[in-house]
């Protein structure tokens, strides 16, 4: 299905992030007169999660805490520095009566500039970061080699229980939040350049009802399994010994497939960014009818500063295309990107982050973590994504959220060891996802995942249709795994 036409602008997909940014500004600046209220009501709740910061926050040192909304989580800190940064204005501006010994300064985490080192760097929830790798990567500017990255997350297994409690007004509503876990979160600060030291689990009762609380969260909690169950996860992180991120530079190949793809090749080369030591990009034109091929030459005539370059695929199918640009390719990283755009081309820097600066060694793009434009996945592609993403977690020992997204980044004197395993699956890979993940867990590459935002087309229509059959070929995949990886 067509669902916008070429003549786009380009920077759609970017006001797309600016208009998602204003939404989650202003569902907080709708709450901020009753902020206080809930909080009071919640005083349990907040009473500890700041008892259990006293435990990990020494007293004396020095934090900066995001999301600080009306400061409640600094009054049980006896800190000599205090820092408060939250993204509404109204929420800033109670705070700073409230709490006159709390610096609140009105920013995005990601964008934010402070001055001088600190000891702890609070991130007090991350469901409404537009950006969570840009706000990890920021803080390095503010952060030492023993400062301690403190990160708050809401288990999402109580996400029915809390939507529930909103609809009913037992809890104030909060935009649409992104879908993180443990193994997502780690995954981010490795890739941004920490390392988590402790987890801690906290809080699976939130309400206080005498003795019955105190078992709960005084005992059960502290249980192995049921401690997962807790509302709060608390991950403490520090800086990686080696978090120079891109400390070393590199060539860069985009490999763009593509097949009836003409409108989006100009958007392309306007849109990837330069990386590295250079960006070679290629245009991998598997037998289009509509142009796709003479229009990419018309771009390289256009844009003689690019390096562009046009392939022949082979007209049988996207997997086989892929591998014909990457024998083409003669970067030190090849990267896949979608003639359809769907994912940013300006966020590929991220994987030349992760890649060149040793926090993986093949990294796989999810789409699974920002929340979607409404037409960009249908719900049936999205659940069966999420279970084949599970199922192939298990079978190959590497979390997996996205399987299926096809940006992809892999060193280029990686690609001939996979090669070599192409096809030995037992079954025809057509789309290249799996061959790739399985050659990478085949071969113990590191593999870690970069969160992607995920929008509508602009010009063409989607590849991927027969969704039942896919979803055979898949559970086929899936006993592949499970003989390869499984039973050895």
């Amino acid at each position: 299905m067509t669902v916008k036409n070429e003549n786009q602008t380009d920077n759609w997909a970017l006001e797309h992030i600016r208009s998602r940014k204003q939404y989650v500004r202003d569902s907080y600046a709708s709450i901020a007169p009753v902020r206080e209220k809930w909080i009071h009501r919640n005083r349990y709740f907040y009473d500890r999660l700041g008892a259990f910061l006293k435990f990990i926050i020494e007293p004396g040192s020095s934090a900066v805490l995001f999301r600080s909304e009306l400061g409640q989580l600094f009054e049980k800190l006896e800190l000599s520095r205090a820092v408060g940064v939250d993204i509404c204005e109204k929420m800033v501006a109670q705070a700073r009566l409230k709490r006159p010994d709390v610096d609140f300064y009105c920013a995005d985490p990601e964008e934010v500039s402070l001055k001088g080192k600190f000891d702890h760097v609070i991130f007090y929830t991350l469901g409404d970061i537009i950006d969570i790798e840009k706000a990890f990567l920021n803080a390095h500017s503010f952060t030492g080699s023993s400062t301690r990255l403190v990160v708050i997350n809401y288990n999402y297994l109580w996400r029915p229980l809390v939507f529930l409690a909103e609809k009913f007004g037992l809890k104030v509503p909060q935009p649409t939040q992104n879908w993180l876990n443990i193994p997502v979160l780690e995954n981010l600060l490795h890739i941004s350049g920490f390392e988590v030291v402790k987890k801690y689990y906290q809080v699976l009762f939130p309400f206080n009802i005498p003795l019955v609380s105190w078992f709960f969260n005084g005992v059960l909690s502290k249980l192995p399994v049921i401690k997962k169950l807790c509302f709060l996860q608390i991950l403490v992180a520090r800086k990686t010994p080696e978090a120079a991120i891109g400390r070393k530079e590199f060539k860069v190949s985009v490999i763009i497939p593509c097949k009836n793809e003409k409108g989006n090749v100009e958007p392309a080369v306007e849109r990837v960014p330069e990386m590295g030591l250079g960006t070679e990009i290629i245009f991998c034109d598997d037998k289009s009818t509509d142009g796709t091929a003479d229009e990419v030459r018309r771009v390289m005539a256009k844009y003689p500063q690019r390096d562009i370059k046009l392939v022949n695929g082979p007209g049988i199918c996207k997997a086989k295309n892929v591998w014909t640009g990457f024998d083409a390719a003669t970067g030190d990283i090849l990267m896949i990107l979608d003639a359809d755009l769907t994912v940013i081309p300006e966020e590929l820097p991220y994987f030349y982050g992760a890649i060149s600066s040793g926090a993986g060694e093949f990294i796989n793009g999810t789409r699974m973590v920002y929340p979607m434009q409404k037409q960009a996945m249908r719900t049936l592609n999205i659940i069966g994504n999420r279970f084949f993403s599970g199922t192939f977690s298990y079978l190959l020992g590497q979390n997996l959220t996205d399987t299926l997204c096809g940006t992809k980044v892999l060193w280029r004197r990686d690609w001939p060891r996979v090669k070599k395993l192409l096809g030995s699956w037992g079954i025809n890979d057509r789309w290249g996802d799996y061959e790739l993940i399985f050659g990478a867990a085949k071969l113990h590459l590191k593999i870690v995942e970069v969160p992607v935002h995920y929008l509508e087309r602009t010009y063409g229509e989607t590849k991927m249709t027969k969704r039942f059959q896919n979803g055979l070929v898949m559970l086929r995949m899936c006993f592949a795994a499970l003989k390869k990886f499984k039973f050895v």
